[in-house]
């Protein structure tokens, strides 16, 4: 039985105004109707064509005929005691019709809403699964099966905005599923599409991407008009240690991405984050920590330090408390600016490490 191909139809959030503009035209409408379809869908969160009172009703007979809004289908929908939120998003493959409601097909990604004070933060995934498979983490476990486009990134901010309570996402964090710089063109057109003042209009600097480390896409990513945030996942002070925990680091040393990030701060006049998930009793040791304050000493950074969290079948642990601080205060005495990261959303598998094809276990 052969696979049900889907008409073709322009998929919104795939769009920006121009290309919007350009879509609006061809059909016959004007072209002014593309920023009142922008302003329903990213201003009011309306995605029912027939709710857009301000256009005709030909006109909302059309897009309810020719444009589709939501390509993803929402499989799992989870809150946790500390208001965290995940969705669980299925997704098509290309020429196919939508994924049925509660049934896994290995094209899911999740993403998660993070509140904290007046804060909304977004945590999305750019690929469906992970290539790089950190040893540590749950994103990898079943590889990857392919690229989100730049549509289906936009589109997992713009669903979290909508949960109960929710409003507008302040801040974006590529921290899900997936390497961002593996996506560059999907990952920087979404972007742009989120800071556009008729798009979801966060701002640049609130996007944070973070990175495993592919030092020519860190210098490739200087030259992005949109000032956004970069974060290194080092996770470990030497090339050895990293090694046994991160297969893509047979691939650059530290010292080579150091070097990357030094043009980053050249070129861009920003600093970098480096993410360190401290893993209990492999990575959390007094000459780690005396070690990566050599490390982020030598560029523009501070150090955010994430206690890791479980994931069934991995054999790390959790680090203690005094562990933790005594890894920080080692930090702040060689004068390296440290945050502990607070794990968000750990009671239903929502924080750092742990987000995967969660509908795949079955």
């Amino acid at each position: 039985m052969s696979t049900p191909t889907a008409p073709t139809r322009a998929a919104f959030f795939e769009l920006d105004l121009e290309a919007l503009q350009a879509w609006c035209a061809a059909h016959g409408m004007p072209k002014f109707a593309a920023k009142q379809v922008a302003d329903w869908v990213y201003q009011k969160g309306v995605v029912d064509p027939a709710q857009m009172t301000n256009l005709s009703q030909a006109h909302r007979a059309l897009l309810a005929r020719e444009m589709t809004f939501l390509q993803g289908s929402e499989l799992k929908n989870l809150e946790a005691t500390d208001g965290t939120r995940k969705l669980l998003l299925g997704w098509p493959a290309p020429g196919v019709t939508l994924p049925v409601l509660g049934v896994a097909t290995g094209r899911e990604t999740e993403c998660v809403m993070i509140p904290s004070d007046d804060r909304r933060t977004a945590c999305v995934s750019s690929q469906m699964g992970c290539p790089v498979g950190c040893r540590f983490c749950a994103s990898g476990l079943e590889g990857v099966e392919g690229n989100l486009t730049a549509g289906r990134i936009v589109e997992q901010v713009w669903r979290l905005a909508q949960q109960p309570g929710v409003g507008r996402i302040t801040n974006v964090v590529f921290m899900g599923m997936g390497e961002p710089l593996a996506n560059f063109a999907a990952v920087t057109a979404a972007i742009r599409t989120m800071q556009a003042p008729w798009g979801l209009g966060i701002g640049a600097r609130k996007i944070t991407i973070s990175t495993v480390g592919l030092p020519a896409a860190i210098r490739k990513l200087c030259t992005f008009e949109l000032p956004v945030t970069l974060a290194l996942s080092l996770h470990a002070p030497n090339d050895e240690l990293r090694r046994q925990i991160i297969p893509w680091a047979e691939y650059s040393t530290v010292a080579e991405l150091l070097d990357a990030c030094q043009e980053w701060f050249r070129k861009t006049g920003r600093e970098i984050t480096l993410e360190y998930i401290l893993l209990g009793g492999f990575n959390d040791q007094v000459e780690h920590a005396k070690e990566l304050a050599s490390v982020a000493k030598t560029i523009r950074a501070n150090v955010n330090l994430i206690r890791y969290n479980e994931v069934d079948g991995l054999p790390f642990r959790r680090p203690a408390d005094e562990d933790v601080l005594a890894f920080q205060e080692i930090l702040r005495d060689a004068g390296v600016n440290t945050h502990i990261r607070a794990s968000r959303g750990r009671d239903i598998k929502a924080a750092c490490g742990q987000l995967r094809h969660e509908a795949m276990k079955g």
